[in-house]
Order: C-alpha cells, then structure tokens, then sequence
C-alpha cells in the first residue's frame, strides 16, 4: 500500500500498524477542506521516522504541539502540511529534508521564522500566514529556490533587506501584517508582477508609507525610481 488516509474527529493518535508499511508513500491524517472539522492527535510519534518511503504527509487541522526530531530521517519528504495546529516551535531536524519542495505552517503559534527553515534548499512553496510572526531573520536568504511565501495575518513590523535576495519569488503575500516601509532594493524582485497580475504581490492592510501603496501598483520599475529618486534628493 503507497497510499493511506485516516480519518475520524476522535483521531488521537496514528494506529501502530501504519509504521509496518514501509513502502507507503502518502499518509493523509487531515479532514477535508471544506468540513471545517478538527481531529484532536497532539503530537506524531517518534515511530513516524520508519515510514522512510513517505514523499507526502498530510497533517492539518489537528491540535499539534510539538513535531519529533525523528522527522528529519524523512529525506524523501516533499510535501508536509502543519496548519491550524498548535505549534509553538519547529525542531532542528527538519532542516535535514533537503528534498522538501512545500511546507504549510499557517494558523500555528509560531513567533517568527524558524531556523530550520533556512537550510532547506529545496523548498519552493511556504506558508506561514496567520501565526504571531514578528520578525523574519536575515537568514532567510538561504532559502534560495523558493517561489511562493505567504505571510499574511501576522505581526511583522519590517522586512529584512535579505529578502530582496529571493529572486525566485513569484509569489509574496504580505498582507494584514503592520509594514511601514518596504527594504530599498525591494524593486529587484522582478518575478514578481505588482499591479499586473493581484495575486502576485499583496500589501492590503499595512500602514505603508515609504513607498506609499500607490507606487507599489506601479510594480518593480516603479518601486526602484522610487528609491533612486530619494537617494538623488
């Protein structure tokens, strides 16, 4: 079996004969989408290390508190989705899933941009919107392939010039965070089409001021004569 999917609102835990299947490949412990159910498991054992095949683990909207180090022996993992859990941390570990192309934390507990994170090279996809994040460390640059980060519904006050590193993002939700100001070279993420194309690039919600959100529509071109514009002054 390649493929598993358990369900039930009273799931607490991953029944043990799932870690024998060593050759299964998706396990899927989430309702569905649009049920707007919960399960109720709180944490994935230390046994889930077995299922060395999984290159898909499904584990939303549980109540999730902690994830165990033994995730970071999953090194065929490319998908893991965490949301609406409760998740107040990430461990180290996670950082050894080099092959992890999409990762959902939104809806958590998490402060700011775990560190582990930052090590993996592969990931092109990531959602963190609707947390408590604050800060986003300049480490972030490391996360050199990604394309899609969803910040949306958190704290953030600033971004760190290393953002503007990620020359590979197409998509960047910033929305509903308490943004003032965007970093100078911000105009360099030319993938990404402000003002052509909504989902691309959102600001809604921030008290911007520099550059003002009528310079943003502009898109890159406009945000970059913005900057020069200041430094000519």
């Amino acid at each position: 079996k390649k493929k598993l999917k358990i369900s039930g609102r009273e799931l607490l835990s991953v029944p043990r004969q799932v870690f024998g299947l060593d050759q299964l490949q998706v396990l899927e412990m989430s309702p569905e989408r649009e049920s707007c159910l919960r399960y109720r498991m709180e944490q994935l054992p230390q046994e889930i290390g077995r299922l060395r095949n999984l290159t898909c683990l499904y584990v939303d909207s549980n109540n999730l508190k902690k994830i165990p180090a033994e995730i970071g022996t999953l090194s065929r993992l490319e998908r893991l989705t965490l949301s609406n859990n409760s998740l107040s941390s990430l461990p180290a570990e996670m950082g050894a899933l080099q092959r992890l192309r999409s990762l959902h934390l939104a809806n958590n507990s998490l402060t700011e941009l775990p560190a582990p994170l930052c090590q993996l090279r592969s990931l092109t996809f990531l959602d963190m919107s609707d947390n408590r994040i604050v800060t986003i460390p300049s480490s972030i640059r490391h996360l050199e392939k990604l394309e899609t980060l969803l910040l949306l519904f958190n704290s953030l006050e600033s971004l760190p010039e290393d953002v503007c590193l990620l020359r590979n993002l197409h998509t960047l939700w910033l929305g509903n965070n308490h943004l003032r100001s965007l970093p100078a070279a911000f105009g360099e993420l030319v993938n990404l089409d402000w003002g052509y194309n909504y989902c691309s690039c959102n600001f809604e919600g921030n008290p911007l001021e520099r550059p003002p959100p009528e310079v943003c529509s502009r898109g890159p071109e406009g945000i970059r004569d913005y900057f020069s514009s200041l430094r000519r002054i």
